[in-house]
């Protein structure tokens, strides 16, 4: 009796049947709506361009399935030098975004340290306002750092965010682990690198994560201080690409009338070939991002 008396109570009601039939339906249609483009573009890159641009509505599967998109697009010289430019950058540039602030982090989460809640006000105020773009781009000039992908690099290397963030992981370790570690006579070279640093890793992917992500997609800085076109990251070269339609390095040999719709299925390949390295990466990093996001907004 007592057992379908427990049957009873734990059975769902008619009402919250329909209801999660309903919630399921709507993410369903979300989870449609946020994909497909996604799906679109990457089907839209392996069609034939005529039958693509013949076809109206829906595509859900390749239309007459080719490479040739893709052929054009890896022979393209300006693609493989903007992933080079890209790699550099990104490789470079996260390895000093990662040393820079995990140095300003330490900093700022350690205690007893003189004129620190001044300095960090000072470092938190530069969230809300700079100088603005001019001044800085002058900056960079007085700096000879215009026309060198160094500019998007050295200038980048600390976002504020993402300090405040290791900053508040840093602290939430015992001070007990630096008390013993200094008796020990050990400096805070050797307690960054050896006691903060190994019980990070997860807030050092996230910034990682982070960063690459910023950096990959950043266009801006790189099309105004870069002037010789072998120097630009891929980005700038699939905003180019994609707004000023300049296909022209692809379509060498291609009929007049068949430029428009071999442009159209380059377009998409291109964007693939941008995306696809991002996308790779991202699912083995994406579990930290809900910590990440926690650890910054915990209150000590």
């Amino acid at each position: 009796k007592e057992n379908i008396d427990m049957k009873n109570s734990i059975q769902v009601s008619t009402g919250e049947k329909i209801a999660k039939v309903i919630i399921y339906f709507l993410l369903i249609v979300i989870m449609f709506i946020c994909a497909y483009p996604v799906w679109y573009v990457a089907v839209a890159s392996f069609s034939d361009s005529n039958d693509l641009m013949r076809h109206s509505g829906i595509l859900l599967w390749p239309k007459t399935f080719t490479l040739a998109a893709y052929e054009k697009v890896v022979s393209n010289p300006m693609i493989g030098k903007g992933y080079l430019n890209t790699l550099f950058i990104l490789i470079i540039g996260v390895t000093l975004n990662i040393i820079m602030t995990s140095i300003g982090a330490y900093f700022l989460s350690r205690k007893r340290v003189l004129f620190q809640k001044p300095i960090t006000v000072l470092i938190i105020f530069t969230m809300f306002f700079s100088g603005g773009m001019i001044p800085f781009y002058l900056n960079l000039k007085s700096l000879h750092l215009t026309g060198t992908l160094w500019g998007l690099i050295f200038p980048f290397m600390i976002n504020t965010y993402n300090l405040v963030i290791m900053r508040t992981s840093f602290a939430s370790i015992p001070e007990s682990l630096f008390e013993a570690a200094h008796i020990d006579g050990a400096s805070h070279t050797h307690c960054l690198f050896n006691i903060v640093l190994p019980l990070s890793k997860a807030i050092i992917a996230v910034m990682i994560l982070y960063y690459g992500v910023g950096i990959w997609n950043s266009w801006f800085w790189a099309s105004a201080i870069l002037r010789e076109r072998n120097m630009y990251p891929l980005q700038v070269i699939l905003r180019e690409i994609l707004l000023s339609n300049d296909v022209s390095s692809m379509t060498e040999g291609t009929a007049v009338e068949d430029m428009e719709s071999v442009a159209m299925s380059i377009r998409y390949a291109t964007i693939m070939v941008a995306t696809i390295p991002i996308l790779c990466v991202y699912p083995f990093l994406q579990k930290y991002f809900t910590k990440g996001t926690l650890v910054g907004a915990v209150k000590e």
